[in-house]
């Protein structure tokens, strides 16, 4: 089928699927405060619908890749994108918070079968020489939906209500739905007989959701238990699997591969600096300065759209120049905007947070289609799903443990209260401290990333 498919369709259908999640994201951030008000939400258990989807993705988009390489990685795909769009439908029928937070797990296990074998299909499409301008496309269609998100969620929040956004998902996901049956003729199976890691998925999960839960909890006492359960977890888990014939995920890659694991690294540290940036602009904006959903829309869009364009550019590039130059480049221009976020007030010209934002996204498009090219091209075919749920989980991992930062930094200074204007000055503190953690962490990355000089890309 690789050699007889239509490529120009396929990216299409893939870049259809990338939509629909960071969409969905971005356009409910601007939702959090109705949501919050029709269902009396306290600051802290506002955040667990951001949370409860970015855990539940994170938990099973490895296992899941594993089983689309045993049993073929379009079923899965095609699976993955029923039951998230069936599961944001029912988002949108939800009478309590507790239901919607439910639905969102269950719209995050859609989301971690689409995600742990969409970049494995991609890149088993298309030749080595090809996949930096495809990854640039599709990272660009992921910036054009957080783009977009903004804007249309603020505009359907304001006019129809919160409940609009899920059913709006949920067309998109009908027509991917349809486009991927059309277009997906064949299958791709990498590891077919093979026996499924049940144990070893099941440790993994445990260990994932104690390091992601726990440290969400900070600084509760029970947090600690659950962050050792996750690194006892992880300790066995890594033993088990080196002993494994035929493991849920092959650890061995990580110590083979420094390019790979450096890659990892700064996937994960980049997105668990930067994926709290829009859940607090958009609280900041709408609580602190005042904006209703649809202009505090007008104003994040900016990092997107800049996210958008140059990410397409950095794609193509990344053919061309070594991709872990054009990385760490973008993660120190995020560095120097995180750092500007900080010193954010009640009276900050907005003229001054738009270039901030500007900042952001150009960081951010240098940063990620070219380091998904270096990730994506340093492993044999035959660990490209691996590959592929390795990066999702990095960036779902980081995007959970970004809004962990962020509940932690409420937790500290705002508590699970609602926040009304007698409170605001606790909520700049804890919006201050959520961008000081995440500076920090960009430092990290930033370090991590330069180590990266060669890349070997392998056919």
């Amino acid at each position: 089928m690789q050699n007889t498919i239509n490529k120009n369709a396929a990216l299409f259908v893939i870049c259809m699927a990338a939509f629909l999640v960071p969409f969905m994201g971005s356009a409910i951030n601007l939702a959090l405060p109705e949501i919050g008000e029709a269902f009396s939400l306290k600051a802290v258990s506002l955040s667990w619908i951001a949370s409860a989807y970015l855990i539940s993705t994170a938990i099973f988009q490895v296992p899941f890749a594993r089983l689309g390489d045993m049993i073929g990685r379009k079923k899965v795909f095609i699976s993955g994108v029923v039951l998230f769009t069936l599961a944001t439908v029912l988002c949108g029928f939800a009478t309590t918070g507790l239901m919607l937070i439910l639905f969102r797990v269950l719209s995050g296990i859609g989301s971690a079968m689409m995600f742990g074998t969409n970049m494995a299909i991609l890149t088993s499409i298309f030749q080595p020489h090809e996949r930096g301008k495809a990854m640039g496309i599709n990272t660009a269609t992921v910036y054009f939906a957080l783009a977009s998100g903004p804007f249309l969620g603020g505009l359907l929040t304001h006019y129809l209500g919160w409940q609009s956004l899920f059913f709006a998902v949920g067309i998109i996901g009908l027509i991917v739905i349809l486009s991927s049956s059309l277009v997906f003729k064949g299958e791709w199976v990498e590891s077919k007989g093979e026996n499924f890691d049940y144990f070893g998925s099941i440790i993994y999960a445990v260990s994932l959701f104690g390091l992601i839960f726990g440290f969400s909890e900070l600084p509760q006492p029970a947090s600690f238990i659950w962050i050792g359960i996750g690194v006892i977890g992880f300790t066995v888990f890594v033993i088990y699997e080196l002993n494994h014939t035929q493991p849920v995920f092959n650890v061995r890659i990580f110590a083979r591969n420094k390019v790979f694991t450096l890659s990892s690294l700064s996937a994960l540290i980049n997105y668990a600096a930067t994926s709290a940036v829009a859940f607090m602009m958009s609280l900041y904006l709408q609580y602190i300065r005042g904006f209703d959903a649809q202009h505090a829309g007008f104003i994040l869009i900016v990092q997107a759209l800049v996210q958008s364009g140059v990410s397409l550019y950095a794609g193509r590039l990344s053919d061309r120049v070594n991709p872990a130059i054009l990385a760490t480049s973008g993660m120190l221009i995020i560095l120097v905007g995180l750092c500007g976020l900080i010193f954010l007030s009640v009276s900050t010209p907005i003229v001054i947070l738009i270039i901030l934002l500007i900042l952001l996204g150009l960081g951010f498009g240098l940063f990620s289609s070219p380091n998904t090219n270096v990730i994506m091209s340093s492993v044999e075919k035959r660990y490209l799903g691996q590959a592929s749920a390795t990066m999702g989980t990095m960036r779902l991992t980081g995007q959970a443990f970004s809004m962990g930062i962020a509940m932690m930094a409420l937790s500290l200074h705002v508590g699970n209260n609602v926040i009304v204007p007698e409170i605001y000055p606790d909520f700049m503190d804890s919006l201050r401290i959520t961008f000081i953690i995440c500076a920090v962490l960009c430092v990290i990355g930033t370090y991590a990333s330069s180590f990266r000089t060669k890349v070997n890309k392998v056919e």
